[in-house]
């Protein structure tokens, strides 16, 4: 287990103070570059699970680093705002339960119902819920997350309508004023990297390639254009196409 300091609590909750979900993966860096530019105190969440790209947690780290040296294209200081970083531990709980390819070695393809073996039942769920109850003793109202559901493997719990029940579930469960900030929801992938150059230029864009990691199998031998990974496995099938899309809308 992951040993925890104690966490103290701020006095209040407040506008612009925002805690992002970040997984060291494409989406959760450019929602992180998003908090940066607009809040005075963003903080970071991550999670350990039982999950196969575990190598995503090694690459949060990094990618933290040189976002604290970093300013937005409004000249927004993002290393004054980027405040600290909480990793909890749920061992294999997840696994046990959800039994998926995320969390196995089994195959990812199309399961029963219509939807991948790689999903996580309740995965986000649970993440918000922790997250939720970490931003109530930090006094941090915004919760930010990357979850999409234009450009996304079909995970249920990625939908906007899942979102926004879970918004009145954390804030009627715990008297609370929650936000949740979902930047990409209605983006393609190709719309997120735009996004990603228009927040930090072209630093951030080389930071995402080259840092952040998305590949389900973890794989961070082979090196692409767009960045690490087996270049076959969903994950990396839409963060490819979005690349290439938005480098052909961008030389048009």
């Amino acid at each position: 287990m992951i040993e925890t300091k104690p966490i103290p609590c701020l006095a209040l909750p407040r506008h612009d103070h925002a805690l992002v979900l970040f997984s060291g993966g494409q989406d959760s860096t450019t929602c992180l570059a998003w908090a940066l530019e607009r809040f005075a105190h963003v903080e970071t969440i991550g999670f350990t699970y039982g999950q196969r790209h575990s190598v995503e947690m090694e690459c949060r780290g990094r990618v933290r680093q040189v976002l604290a040296h970093m300013s937005g294209r409004s000249g927004a200081d993002w290393g004054s705002r980027l405040g600290e970083d909480h990793v909890l531990d749920l061992g294999n709980a997840l696994h046990h339960v959800g039994q998926s390819a995320l969390t196995g070695r089994s195959p990812i393809e199309i399961g029963q119902g219509g939807l991948p073996t790689s999903f996580v039942p309740g995965r986000n769920l649970i993440f918000l819920t922790y997250a939720a109850a970490l931003g109530w003793r930090r006094g941090l109202r915004r919760i930010v997350g990357g979850m999409c559901e234009t450009d996304y493997s079909g995970y249920p719990d990625c939908r906007d309508d899942t979102i926004k029940a879970m918004q009145l579930a954390l804030n009627t469960g715990m008297e609370a004023h929650f936000v949740l900030e979902t930047p990409l929801m209605w983006l393609t992938k190709a719309e997120t990297w735009a996004l990603a150059d228009s927040l930090g230029g072209p630093a951030l864009v080389a930071l995402i390639e080259e840092e952040t990691h998305t590949c389900y199998l973890g794989d961070r031998s082979q090196r692409h254009p767009w960045g690490y990974g087996c270049g076959e496995c969903p994950a990396c099938a839409l963060r490819a196409e979005g690349w290439r899309e938005w480098q052909t809308a961008s030389s048009a």
